[in-house]
């Protein structure tokens, strides 16, 4: 299986980065094909410009700009997303990601009856979420409602791809962290890619 990796954290140095590399190496040890595609690294625009915004609805939607990006999305199998939640939200760069390259004629095509949309990226098989968030399992659960997971699997899962697999790994309470529950999350992201 040939699997995009997109990691997305400024720091090089961060948990999130140790998380994509323990996956890597998980999934690189099962034989599949990884492309990591580190969207600060590669100094990805996150930004929806005006052309683009404006040409939304044209058949076909120009993707030019971003041409490479959507290549590598195309050519995969499946697609594992490695970011911190913030906000108990996306980085502002994933979002863009989502914005820019999960476009029409990519992700999804508009119905020429309006409204609905038509999901394109059949070559996705599987979607996982490895994620931090630095509040606890509670609130993030009980309060706020999951809403990265609800995004991602109703949302961007349902809406893009049809019957792939979607699974979320996350590590709360991540200020509090102690060294011994990292560790033990690295080791449960190797276990579930090494799975797949």
């Amino acid at each position: 299986m040939r699997i995009l990796l997109v990691l997305a954290h400024p720091l090089p140095e961060s948990f999130a980065t140790s998380v994509a590399r323990t996956a890597r190496e998980a999934l690189e040890a099962s034989g599949h094909a990884v492309d990591l595609l580190d969207l600060y690294a590669e100094n990805f625009d996150p930004r929806l410009s005006q052309a683009e915004r404006r040409a939304y609805f044209d058949r076909p939607y120009d993707t030019s700009d971003v041409a490479d990006t959507v290549a590598r999305l195309k050519a995969a199998d499946g697609l594992i997303l490695v970011f911190p939640q913030w906000w108990f939200n996306f980085p502002a760069i994933l979002k863009g990601f989502f914005d820019r390259i999960f476009a029409p004629g990519v992700a999804f095509t508009h119905d020429a009856a309006g409204g609905r949309i038509v999901p394109e990226l059949t070559n996705i098989r599987l979607l996982y979420a490895l994620t931090t968030t630095g509040s606890p399992w509670w609130l993030v659960h009980l309060y706020m409602g999951n809403p990265i997971r609800r995004l991602l699997k109703r949302g961007i899962a349902n809406f893009c791809s049809k019957k792939l697999i979607f699974r979320m790994l996350s590590l709360h309470d991540m200020d509090r962290a102690t060294e011994a529950k990292r560790k033990a999350h690295l080791e449960r992201v190797r276990r579930a890619l090494t799975a797949i």
